[in-house]
This record gives C-alpha cells, structure tokens and sequence, in this order.
C-alpha cells in the first residue's frame, strides 16, 4: 500500500510573479491544472477569499490525497474542488464537476514541472539520485512504464526517443548500449540505467548527470507528455472568460499562465500563444486572407518570465523555469 505523506517537501515555483498574473479576486473561479503538492493553489484561496473558487486537477492520485490533507477546510467548504485526471482532459472536467457551470473562469494554471514529493520518491522512478524502481510513471493507472520502454522498444525507438524528447547528442550511443545490456538481463532500476547512460562518459565539474537528458526523454514518452500538452492549450483557451469588468457585468477576462521547464514545452507554449494572438495565419505566399482566423488571446509576457537569483538559491530545481501568460479577448 503507498503510503501518502501528509506534507509535502514540494516548493511552488514563481509564486509571486504567478499571483500578480492571476491576480485572484474574491469570487473568481480558477483551475491548477498541475496541482501538485498544492502551493499555487493554497495561495489563490488565500487571496480570492472569501469565496473564490478552485479546481485542482492532477494526474498523481498522491498528489490529490496530500493536497486534501494539507487544505481539509477549503475541501469541507467547496472552496476547493478536487479530480483525478489529466490537463489534457480540462474540458471534460470542468463539464463533469460543474465548475462556473459554464460562465468562464478567471485564471488557469499549468506548472509543467515534476514536484519535489515524486522526484524525492524512489519508488517513484523519476530520479536516479537513490535508486528505485524504474517506473516514472505520473498517474499510475497507465500500463506502461519506463521499465516496459526499455526493454521492449528497438534501438532505433529508443534512440529516436532520447533525441527527440531531450536532444541527447549521444543518443544512438546510449540505446545500442541499452539494447545490449538488456540482453544480458532486463533493467528494470534507474541506477542501472543511469550507469548504462553514464558508462565511459566524464562528467565535468558543475554539469548534469550524463544520464539526465535520458531520464527527462523517458518520462516524456511514459507520460506522452508533450502531446497532451498541445491538446490541453486549445482546452485552456475554451474555458477562459472573455467578460470585461468594464463591460459591468462578470468578474473580468481570463488569463493563463503557464510555467515550462524545457525548450520542447516552452516551444509548444509559446507558439500556441503567438498564433491564438494573430488575426490571419495564412502562409505568407498567400496575399488576401482566407483562413478567417482571429485573435483571441493577448500576450502579456513578450518574453518569458524567470525566477530571480534568490529564489533560484533557494530553490535550484527552478532555475530552468520560464512563465508566459496570455489573456483571453472576445472575438466577434
């Protein structure tokens, strides 16, 4: 039986910055599409109080059960509505529980990032710090895990794979050597694997692990990670209001604030958002537009927003960490 931690040791990231975003008001409906270990989410009820609402939605049933032991109060008063599910599924959740009962919410977060609580968890599989069971699996209703990709996937899959997913230099090298030792015997822990990834490589002074790219590549393709991810952005756009205060009525437009931890999410992010915030989208060879297409967010981080050196001091784990935001805009 796993055993459910009632804190956590996970530290949200941007928190400030993320709040001065969202700027949550009393009343205000807001989604955490990565709950995690429930910081972001504890804040926005702080400052919507008294009766700002939130949906947590994550993946890791752990996750769910620590956030409700850790803010029982807000759970007890409908404050905070909890579901088992993927960001990729938002639509669908927001129309089961009910939420805003379709007036369009006030803000929608996605922190990308892993939490320190399933990075910290051997049996987990994320991390080869301590070794563990190679799993890597967020919700672990899925049936694959990382262990099944290893050793079932050709070497031309797993090399594929670790390039795409974390544009590993060495990633032929390391699935011939993948394909070789398992051969000799299934490799089922990430410390073995790590040292596969790892053999005859020197690490220098203050760089990552040689088999950091490989691990982040793994649990990408366990997770289907990036997919969902240009799934969910459409999904996110949907639910967002387009009410302006100053129209007199509603509790303002949406926002949406997303937080990646690598250039392949960043990317995704960041092309949803230029494209949802252009009128036309026709190729450029074409002179009159015909794709009917119009604008329905506006940008509000140019470039994307960093953690200061403080808080990277603090917390290492988010010096990789890049938020952009975006409002939704009424389309006629």
């Amino acid at each position: 039986m796993a055993i459910i931690m009632e804190s956590t040791q996970h530290v949200s990231v941007m928190l400030d910055e993320v709040m001065a975003y969202l700027h949550p008001q009393s009343g205000g409906l807001y989604i955490d599409g990565t709950l995690g270990g429930g910081g972001h989410t504890a804040e926005i009820l702080a400052r919507s109080a008294p009766d700002g609402k939130v949906l947590g939605i994550d993946t890791d049933r752990l996750a769910l059960a620590r956030v409700e032991k850790r803010l029982p109060e807000y759970v007890a008063n409908g404050r905070l509505i909890l579901a088992h599910g993927n960001f990729v599924d938002m639509a669908r959740i927001v129309q089961e529980t009910g939420f805003g009962d379709g007036q369009g919410v006030q803000g929608v977060l996605l922190d990308l990032g892993f939490s320190s609580d399933q990075m910290d968890t051997p049996e987990r599989g994320f991390s080869f710090s301590v070794d563990g069971p190679l799993d890597m699996r967020l919700n672990q209703d899925l049936l694959m895990t990382a262990a099944d990709l290893v050793n079932t996937a050709s070497e031309h899959e797993l090399a594929d794979i670790i390039w795409r997913y974390a544009e590993e230099k060495r990633s032929r090298q390391i699935a011939r050597r993948i394909v070789r030792e398992r051969e000799r015997e299934p490799i089922m822990h990430t410390a073995r694997l790590a040292a596969i990834c790892a053999a005859g490589v020197y690490q220098k002074p203050g760089t990552i692990h040689p088999a950091t790219r490989t691990f982040q590549a793994l649990r990408i393709a366990v997770n289907h990670e990036l997919e969902r991810l240009a799934s969910a952005l459409p999904q996110i756009e949907a639910v967002l209001s387009t009410q302006n205060k100053s129209d007199g009525g509603g509790r303002g437009t949406g926002r949406m604030a997303i937080i990646a931890f690598h250039s392949l999410e960043d990317r995704i992010v960041k092309e949803f958002l230029r494209r949802e915030a252009t009128d036309c989208i026709c190729p450029p060879r074409i002179p009159v537009c015909v794709c009917g297409h119009k604008a329905r967010l506006r940008i509000l981080t140019n470039r994307p927003v960093v953690p200061g050196e403080q808080e990277i001091a603090r917390n290492p784990r988010a010096r990789s960490a890049k938020l952009r935001v975006a409002e939704a805009i009424a389309t006629a």
